[in-house]
């Protein structure tokens, strides 16, 4: 079965109280909601846990055990959760999770890095997959921040916009398109293109304007990080899509030649999102704010 850290919390609240109603009262739910509780944690331990004598109800042995340890547990996850007031950002020791978009962890990521290292050198990141994306990672504690493209979610996550950014094609100095003056749709659709796809779709925004315009290009290679498709456009004769700001760095790097992209693309807005949890929290509001500040001197503010 899956198993729901909300459990060790109301297991705590019902060997406490010894009872349904009060336990319910204790979390602020419905005694329904604490009877369905108790019966996953019966099947989970597959012990009763409590059982009537009379018109109350008493813990079995089995609970008795287990009672100290999840008391200690769930206080232990109460302090985790905690927005710390007191302690110092800059002297603090801790490791952030993060969720960044691929086209990211190249170019703003070792900024944010080399930021921290003077900034707070006691904060440490794990980057998180993107795979992650598709879960609620940042209600659930997976991930402390998520840097990208941020999509509607639940309603209580926090997001701010970083900058805005224009799409641009990159080919490497040889490629036909490097040597023309002007790229029209009707050139960038006889190209060959490579896409950046985690879930590995072929076809998006750019092939819709191009088929309104009677036009189609051809994909000869779908991979799933902007990083891969930027070095397989140096070494082949294929387009690549790229953020013209965040990108600038790696495309230079690479010696990739840039153009504009002859459709109306819309421009694509970069933030950042985190869960109310971590809002007031001192160190977590120094991330954000280095974060804030790395991306307004890499792209501008959109």
């Amino acid at each position: 079965m899956d198993y729901d850290l909300n459990l060790i919390e109301a297991l705590d609240a019902l060997l406490a109280e010894n009872s349904v109603t009060k336990a319910a009262a204790r979390l602020h739910t419905s005694p329904p909601s604490m009877s369905r509780a108790l019966a996953r944690l019966r099947r989970a331990f597959d012990d009763p846990l409590l059982v009537r004598a009379g018109r109350d109800l008493v813990p079995t042995a089995r609970a008795l055990e287990l009672r100290g340890e999840v008391h200690a547990v769930a206080a232990r996850a109460r302090a985790l959760f905690t927005p710390s007031h007191t302690a110092d950002p800059r002297t603090t020791v801790r490791m952030f999770d993060l969720q960044v978009a691929d086209m990211l962890s190249t170019t703003f990521i070792p900024s944010l890095i080399d930021d921290l290292r003077v900034q707070a050198p006691g904060v440490s990141l794990r980057l998180r997959p993107e795979s992650v994306e598709d879960t609620p990672a940042l209600r659930e504690g997976l991930v402390d921040l998520e840097i990208g493209v941020i999509r509607p979610g639940d309603p209580e996550i926090h997001s701010e916009t970083l900058v805005t950014e224009t799409l641009i094609g990159a080919v490497r100095p040889d490629h036909p398109l490097a040597r023309v003056k002007t790229v029209t749709p009707k050139r960038f659709a006889a190209a060959d293109h490579i896409v950046v796809s985690r879930r590995g779709r072929a076809h998006g925004p750019i092939d819709e304007q191009l088929a309104d315009l009677g036009l189609s290009r051809r994909v000869i290679a779908v991979v799933p990080s902007f990083a891969s498709a930027l070095y397989l456009a140096r070494e082949t004769d294929v387009v690549c899509v790229a953020p013209a700001q965040l990108g600038r760095s790696m495309l230079d790097t690479l010696g990739l030649r840039t153009f504009p992209i002859p459709l109306a693309l819309p421009h694509t807005a970069i933030g950042m999102a985190w869960h109310p949890r971590n809002h007031h929290d001192r160190t977590h509001q120094l991330l954000r704010e280095r974060t804030r500040q790395i991306m307004a001197a890499a792209g501008g503010t959109g």
